[in-house]
């Protein structure tokens, strides 16, 4: 019969693979959300439209044109849920957040700025890492808790653990005796925790 060993390999491979194509069951076929698709268009075209700072016909048009090939080919990506009902209500608390992440980032470059020019500076300055545990679970929380102490002047994130553990450097005593505190609290009432 003279079979050579790659011949038997190729025909074992076929038959496997043919096997294997009638035996086993289809993946699932993944399904876009609609919702997800407009919500990533708006997203997109907000932000063309700000960036752009053209509003003629031609630039509007050219951006409504890639925002939807952009979003019909990455609306999964930045949506991997297909249910929507929840997100909208945590996109509406997360946008009433970013006021008082900003007044809160405001107090904290006045304090900042006192420091800097206190002429007692050297003696105020005091440097600190603080380790606490977070009562925040998810990771998109444990992500925006420490994104909105980093962006916090004065206190840097160094290490968030998966489990809560973080790691937050301080400019001085102060900057460091709110945490976790009312941030956490509200990081985690966006995210439903």
């Amino acid at each position: 019969m003279g079979w050579s060993i790659c011949g038997w390999y190729e025909e074992a491979t076929e038959m496997s693979s043919s096997a294997l194509k009638h035996n086993s069951p289809k993946p699932p076929r993944k399904t876009r959300s609609v919702a997800a698709f407009f919500l990533t268009f708006f997203i997109l075209f907000g932000i063309w439209l700000l960036l752009s700072g053209r509003f003629d016909i031609l630039h509007i048009s050219l951006g409504v044109i890639s925002c939807l090939i952009v979003a019909f080919l990455s609306s999964d990506l930045l949506f991997t849920s297909s249910e929507t009902k929840g997100m909208t209500v945590t996109w509406l608390r997360f946008l009433q957040y970013i006021p008082w992440l900003l007044y809160q980032v405001f107090l904290a470059n006045i304090h900042v700025l006192y420091l800097t020019f206190h002429p007692k500076m050297m003696d105020l300055i005091d440097p600190k890492i603080i380790r606490f545990r977070s009562k925040l679970k998810s990771n998109i929380s444990l992500l925006t808790f420490a994104n909105s102490i980093t962006l916090t002047p004065g206190t840097i994130t160094v290490y968030v653990s998966v489990y809560g553990d973080f790691q937050v450097h301080t400019i001085d005593k102060p900057s460091g005796q709110s945490l976790p505190g009312e941030m956490e609290a509200r990081v985690g009432r966006i995210f439903g925790e």
